[in-house]
């Protein structure tokens, strides 16, 4: 399974905010620039993190964002499920299918049951878990504002 570079990057965004402590607000800017994305599409991407009550956005001039959960309650298969497009084949998007065999088609099955597998590992990771390797993620985005 490929992953857009939405979710991509919103996994990202988890993983860096992960690293500040929580009296430490990020920018949006700050986060493009390490990873070389636009900063307008990570506004996106920080946008709907939002929405999605994953991140706290502080508005004015010494705003910012934050991670709104503990790196623990925060599912990878969850943020998956919210950012991605799961409709891997036509026939898994019921109102848009316009596949002439969906009917008799059996390999839906088989590509459903593989989705859902792909899934259930990732429900079995949190953010925390990804991020077991703490300092050596905060060592990485340190040297690279240093240098931005």
């Amino acid at each position: 399974m490929h992953l857009t570079s939405y979710t991509d990057y919103s996994l990202r965004t988890l993983l860096y905010l992960g690293t500040k402590p929580d009296s430490e607000l990020a920018k949006i800017k700050d986060i493009a620039t390490i990873y070389n994305i636009s900063t307008n599409h990570m506004s996106k991407v920080v946008y709907e993190l939002g929405q999605l009550g994953l991140i706290k956005t502080i508005r004015g001039k010494n705003g910012g964002i934050k991670l709104a959960l503990h790196p623990k309650d925060i599912n990878i298969g969850a943020v998956v499920r919210k950012t991605e497009n799961l409709h891997i084949v036509e026939c898994f998007d019921r109102k848009n299918n316009t596949c002439i065999i969906s009917s008799a088609c059996r390999l839906k099955f088989a590509l459903n049951e593989a989705l859902q597998a792909y899934l259930s590992v990732l429900d079995r990771y949190t953010l925390a878990d990804v991020m077991s390797n703490h300092g050596e993620l905060l060592e990485i985005f340190t040297f690279h504002e240093q240098n931005a």
